[in-house]
């Protein structure tokens, strides 16, 4: 409940001047400055669909010199390394900023020879662009960009919990009916 009621928040609030100082989980953020389109990194990612890809996630260097990192949104894989995913001209950036959480231990290591990246790891990040970067990412709101296509942040928070538990218990009941099975053919 929390967390639904802080997203709702950070999606009705006006967007504030960004700071690195700002440790407000989905806060909405305005900032002006220039990407660096070179030090770009490639997430990982499926779209809506299920359809993978990756995450275009971009350094940032606002004008008062703090450098931050922006998800531009979701290419199809074939655009990996295209001029055309970098077409932004504007200095003036509005998204919502988000903290970066540890990975599960269940995703795979970052490839950062071939830029192929499963999570965002800040002492990654900073081995491959040598710059520092703070525990947030801003999700970059602009519906007029198609290419890479932003993500869209909604308060509708996947609840698979009966879905969980259904699965579980046809696993639990199969296991108990092949065991009786087995057992009475002995």
């Amino acid at each position: 409940m929390e967390l639904i009621s802080e997203i709702n928040f950070g999606l009705n609030s006006t967007p504030i001047k960004y700071s690195n100082s700002i440790k407000k989980n989905y806060q909405r953020v305005v900032s002006e400055g220039s990407f660096n389109y070179e030090d770009q990194i490639y997430l990982y990612s499926l779209n809506t669909k299920g359809k993978p890809g990756y995450d275009i996630i971009t350094p940032f260097k606002t004008n008062n010199n703090e450098n931050v990192l922006v998800n531009r949104g979701w290419i199809e894989k074939e655009l990996k390394g295209s001029s055309e995913i970098n077409t932004i001209k504007s200095k003036k950036i509005t998204g919502l900023l988000r903290k970066i959480y540890k990975p599960n231990i269940f995703k795979p290591e970052n490839d950062l020879k071939n830029n192929i990246w499963f999570s965002i790891n800040l002492n990654d990040i900073e081995k491959f662009t040598k710059t520092k970067y703070p525990n947030f990412v801003i999700f970059l709101e602009n519906q007029e960009i198609k290419v890479p296509l932003p993500k869209k942040i909604t308060i509708d928070v996947p609840n698979n919990h009966l879905k969980y538990a259904i699965t579980w218990y046809s696993i639990a009941i199969s296991i108990l009916l092949y065991y009786l099975y087995f057992r009475r053919k002995k």
